[in-house]
């Protein structure tokens, strides 16, 4: 009988011992006339090799399979506890949908113990995947702690790859070309960054058979989560933070503060405005379609009036998002809430400094070294820090369970990044009742962005 192999190179799958013809010998195979053989993506393995085991079976050619580097484990966690209905609840979907797909749970909703409940059902070698430096950080920490074995780091400085490894996204899409057959789990946190063009590599060109994927919020302004379904399978849990709030989460109150501009402020505001909305019609550009910015930033930097256009529709943002209102309305905010926990977000790093001057409060941003960055969210946990700003590093990931109160100054119009920053204050606590407010400033853009958002059921 013939053979037939089946082997991993560099993020593809090659199978050797089959000669070319109409059709493919498995799903997602091309004939590779360079070498004379079939290839196929590593992200179909699992699929591909259930194929060709059914062909071998049935006499059609002996399979010899050597793609697979990953290990068997034997995971017991060291301080195991009652996992929480919806942990158990989300594990339970994901195995029965063959260890493959995505669980959607609210931030403090416990996403993390949910990767733990799934490692120990796996028993595979296991990459965990995260969008920054500070998460992996956390992961190494939450998994070392877990099981009580060494934990590998692809990242920040570290190529250190072992049975269980974290990897930010970028540095796992940079190596699993060379490590892809070598985890047979992949655990992407904050799943909702992996369909961007570059990340997406990392579940691409892996041959992982188990996959699940962690978010608070799935859905993308681009729609490209769709992706998802095929390299980490579809959605087979999800919670909202109204199904958790008072049980598993700290009950909470969103309320919405408005402002006005000055004088000053509306004269500049319309007539930015004005000279933005005219260039839009003079170009018949309609920023409501998929491809309307894309083709503002094209059409602006072909002319004086395009850049001029450009220029105003900045000026006009930014005078909306850092009006001196909203200063008046946090002063008043922290005198209100001085004895509470209070986290500032805003949308940019110079009001963030602007704020840190004018309040003497602490500030993060990505400028913020890790150490400092560190310092200062243990104080404000321990309550040395009364108040934290930010921009956006915060928006995800980051746990501040002392945090009650929030004050979004100013943010983008996404409903997913005014989920997370509500997320930041809803960690359970005893007799915790946490508050957001929303400061938005009237007569402009954001009273319809903020109408948008709360159309969201964390609103309601």
């Amino acid at each position: 009988m013939r053979r037939v192999a089946l082997s991993f190179e560099a993020g593809t799958l090659v199978l050797v011992g089959i000669e070319a013809g109409p059709e493919p010998p498995a799903p997602g195979f091309v004939w590779d006339a360079r070498v004379l053989c079939w290839r196929g993506p590593a992200w179909r393995y699992r699929e591909a090799l259930t194929t060709l085991v059914r062909q071998s079976r049935a006499g059609a050619f002996e399979l010899e399979d050597t793609t697979r580097k990953y290990t068997t484990l034997a995971l017991t966690q060291r301080a195991a506890r009652a996992a929480f209905e919806h942990q158990r609840d989300a594990v339970a979907c994901w195995k029965t949908r063959g260890m493959r797909g995505v669980v959607v749970l609210p931030t403090g909703a416990g996403k993390s113990y949910v990767a733990e409940l799934a490692m120990c059902e796996a028993q595979r070698s296991t990459l965990v995947v995260a969008p920054t430096l500070d998460l992996m950080n956390q992961w190494y920490e939450v998994l070392h702690t877990a099981f009580g074995c060494e934990v590998g780091l692809l990242g920040g400085g570290y190529h250190e790859p072992r049975d269980i490894t974290v990897a930010t996204y970028d540095s796992a899409a940079l190596h699993m070309e060379r490590h892809g057959n070598r985890w047979g789990l992949l655990i992407f946190d904050e799943v909702h960054h992996l369909p961007s063009p570059t990340f997406l590599l990392s579940a691409e060109l892996s041959l992982a058979p188990f996959r699940l994927g962690l978010t608070a919020t799935l859905e993308r302004s681009d729609g490209r989560e769709a992706l998802l379904d095929e390299r980490v399978g579809p959605v087979v849990y999800a919670r909202g933070i109204k199904d958790l709030a008072g049980e598993y989460l700290a009950e909470y109150d969103v309320e919405t503060v408005f402002t006005d501009l000055t004088e000053a402020e509306a004269e500049r505001y319309a007539e930015a405005r004005g000279l933005y909305k005219d260039f839009l019609v003079s170009e018949r550009i309609n920023m409501a379609q998929p491809d309307g910015w894309r083709r503002f930033i094209q059409v602006s930097s072909r002319s004086a009036e395009g850049r001029r256009a450009f220029m105003a529709y900045r000026e006009q943002k930014q005078i909306s998002l850092a009006s001196q209102g909203k200063l008046v309305v946090l002063e008043g905010l922290l005198r209100q809430h001085a004895r509470d926990r209070t986290i500032i977000f805003t949308n940019d790093n110079d009001t963030v400094y602007r704020i840190s001057r004018a309040f003497l409060i602490p500030a993060i941003t990505h400028q913020t070294d890790l150490k400092e960055r560190r310092q200062s969210l243990e104080r404000f946990n321990a309550g040395a820090y009364p108040c934290l700003v930010t921009s956006r590093v915060l928006n995800e990931g980051v746990n501040v369970p002392a945090a009650n109160v929030a004050v979004v100054l100013s943010g983008t119009a996404s409903v997913r990044e005014h989920v997370q920053r509500l997320g930041r204050i809803l960690r359970r606590q005893e007799g915790k009742r946490a508050l957001l407010y929303e400061v938005i400033t009237r007569g402009t853009v954001e009273e319809r962005q903020s109408d948008r958002r709360r159309e969201h059921d964390a609103y309601r």
